[in-house]
C-alpha cells in the first residue's frame, strides 16, 4: 500500500477509537472494508474469460428430485433449516415510516404477518422447528422489536439481530462523518446485505443455530412474496453437499440490470452491471446472452459460513454508494450477499420458476399482489390459474400513486387484471370499484382534468384522457 493509503487507514483507526456507538468488531470490519477499497484490489473482469454456466452449475429446477412425502423424513429435513429475512429496509420510497416489512400487502396482512403464517403452517404440518431470523438495521431495530411481540404465542422461535452500523465517510478527507459533528442517524449506514455473514457470527446467532443442529439458512428479502421454503431445493443441497445456492430465474426486459451468474476461471460467480466494462453494457443487458438473473433468494450452509467468516475469506466486491447529506458529499461502502457465491465450495445456481420472485418495490407491484391475479392461503400468495400468460402485466403508475396512502385512496377497489397486458396511469386519475381492465390500457388525464373511471366499467385496449373517452 502506498504511504498515503497507510496514513489514511491509520488516521481512520484513530478517529474510530473515539466512537463508542459501535463495537470493536464493527470498527475492525469497517477498517478492513476501507483498506480494501483504497488498495484498489478489485480486478476488472476479463470479458473474454466469461463462460455461460452449464446445467451442472445452474441446475434447472424441473430436474430436481421430488423429496419423499413421508412426514417423518420431511420433518428431519426441515429441522435442519433456518429462515432469515433481510429486514433492514425502510418503507420510505413508498411513503411509509418504519420497516418496509410492516406495509400491508393483502387482506390487512403485512409482509411479516405472511412470513410468520407460512412458517407457522410448516411447523404445524410437520411438527418441525423452523426458526425465523430477522436481520434488522439500526433504522428498523426498535420498531421491529415492538412488532414481533405480537407473535409471542406463535409456534415459531423468532430471533432478531442487527447488521453492522458503519460511519459514512466524508469524501473530502475520508474521515468518519460522526467525527465531524454529525452525531445523529445521518452519520451512519448499514453496509448492504453482504454483511449478513459477519453479522450472524458477531451476534452469536450462528453458533446458537449450529448448537441446535441447524445446517442450512434460507436468506431472502422480506419484500419478496415468492421467497417461500422449498423442500426440493433444500433436499437437493443436502444430498449434494452444496455449500451455497443462488436462485436465479429467466430474465425479462424488466430485469436487464439484475446480476447474473457466470462461470469464470473455473468457479461460479455473480456478475453485476457495475462490474461490466462500458463497451459491454448492452451485451450484458441483452436477454439472449445472459438469460438469468439473481433473485437474492440464497441457501447457505451454516458451517461453511462459520469457516469463511473466521478465516476472513469473504471479500466480496465493494459497491461504492455516494450520497449527499446536508450539503456534505459522503460515501457508503457496501457489499452484496450474492457476490459471496465464489468463496463457497460446490456452489450452484438453481434456475427457478418466476413465481419465486415476486418483490414489492413500488405501489405498481402492490397493485399486482392485491388484485385477482393472486389469492392467499396460509400466508402463501398463490397465482390465479385463470391467467394463461406466464408473465405478469406491466404496470406503470404516475407519481400521484407513489405513496401507499395515495395509491389506496385512488382505488375504491383493485381492478380485475386477469386479462391485462399493460397499464399506464398518469395524472389525476381515480378508479371506482369492480372495474375490469383487459389488453393494453392507458389512463392519462389531461392537465387540469380529474379523470374518474366509474364503478363497474370494463375497459379493453384503449387510451382514456377525459371522461368522454370512457
Amino acid at each position: 500500500m502506498a504511504t498515503t493509503t497507510v496514513d489514511k487507514v491509520s488516521k481512520l483507526q484513530s478517529a474510530l477509537a473515539g466512537l463508542d456507538q459501535i463495537s470493536e468488531n464493527e470498527k475492525s470490519g469497517f477498517v478492513s472494508l476501507v483498506a480494501r477499497s483504497l488498495s484498489g484490489e478489485a480486478q476488472p473482469i476479463e470479458w473474454s474469460k466469461i463462460q455461460t454456466p452449464t446445467d451442472e452449475v445452474v441446475v434447472p429446477y424441473d430436474t430436481l428430485a421430488t423429496p419423499s412425502e413421508d412426514p417423518e423424513t420431511t420433518k428431519k429435513l426441515l429441522d435442519k433449516l433456518v429462515v432469515l429475512k433481510l429486514n433492514g429496509g425502510l418503507g420510505t420510497t413508498m411513503g411509509c415510516t418504519g420497516p418496509k416489512s410492516v406495509i400491508e400487502v393483502r387482506n390487512g396482512l403485512t409482509f411479516l404477518d405472511l412470513i410468520v403464517k407460512q412458517i407457522e403452517s410448516l411447523n404445524s404440518k410437520y411438527d418441525c422447528n423452523v426458526p425465523l431470523l430477522l436481520m434488522n438495521s439500526f433504522n428498523t431495530h426498535d420498531d421491529t422489536q415492538k412488532i414481533v411481540e405480537k407473535y409471542a404465542n406463535s409456534n415459531i422461535k423468532i430471533y432478531t439481530f442487527n447488521q453492522s452500523q458503519y460511519p459514512r465517510l466524508v469524501v473530502e478527507d475520508f474521515m468518519p462523518f460522526p467525527c465531524k459533528g454529525q452525531t445523529g442517524k445521518d452519520g451512519w449506514y448499514p453496509p448492504g446485505h453482504g454483511d449478513v455473514f459477519p453479522a450472524l457470527m458477531n451476534s452469536g446467532k450462528l453458533d446458537l443455530l449450529l448448537s441446535q443442529g441447524k445446517e442450512y439458512i434460507f436468506v431472502a428479502n422480506s419484500d419478496n412474496l415468492g421467497a417461500i421454503v422449498d423442500l426440493k431445493i433444500l433436499s437437493h443441497l443436502i444430498q449434494n453437499q452444496n455449500e451455497y445456492c443462488m436462485e436465479v430465474t429467466p430474465k425479462t426486459l424488466a430485469d436487464v440490470k439484475g446480476g447474473t451468474l457466470i462461470s469464470y476461471e473455473g468457479r461460479v460467480q455473480l456478475l453485476e452491471i457495475a462490474q461490466v466494462p462500458d463497451e459491454h453494457v448492452n451485451e450484458f443487458k441483452s436477454i439472449e446472452k445472459f438469460k438469468i438473473f439473481n433473485t437474492n433468494n440464497l441457501w447457505v450452509n451454516l458451517k461453511a459460513i462459520k469457516r469463511l467468516v473466521e478465516a476472513d475469506a469473504l471479500k466480496m466486491e465493494i459497491i461504492p454508494n455516494p450520497k449527499e447529506v446536508d450539503g456534505v458529499k459522503v460515501l457508503q461502502l457496501e457489499t452484496a450477499a450474492g457476490a459471496a457465491i465464489k468463496f463457497f465450495d460446490d456452489a450452484i445456481g438453481i434456475n427457478v420458476p418466476r413465481s419465486r420472485f415476486l418483490p414489492v418495490k413500488a405501489t405498481s407491484d402492490l397493485l399486482l399482489v392485491q388484485s385477482d391475479l393472486y389469492t392467499l392461503a396460509d400466508g402463501f400468495v398463490i397465482r390465479n390459474k385463470a391467467r394463461t400468460n406466464l408473465a405478469n402485466p406491466s404496470i406503470e403508475l404516475g407519481p400521484e400513486f407513489k405513496k401507499v396512502a395515495n395509491f389506496l385512496s385512488r382505488f375504491k377497489s383493485i381492478p380485475s387484471i386477469i386479462e391485462l397486458d399493460s397499464l399506464k396511469v398518469s395524472g389525476d386519475v381515480w378508479f371506482g370499484s369492480n372495474i375490469v381492465l383487459k389488453g393494453t390500457v392507458k389512463a392519462i388525464a389531461n392537465a387540469g382534468v380529474k379523470l374518474e373511471i366509474p364503478d363497474g366499467c370494463e375497459i379493453e385496449s384503449k387510451e382514456i384522457n377525459s371522461p368522454d373517452d370512457i
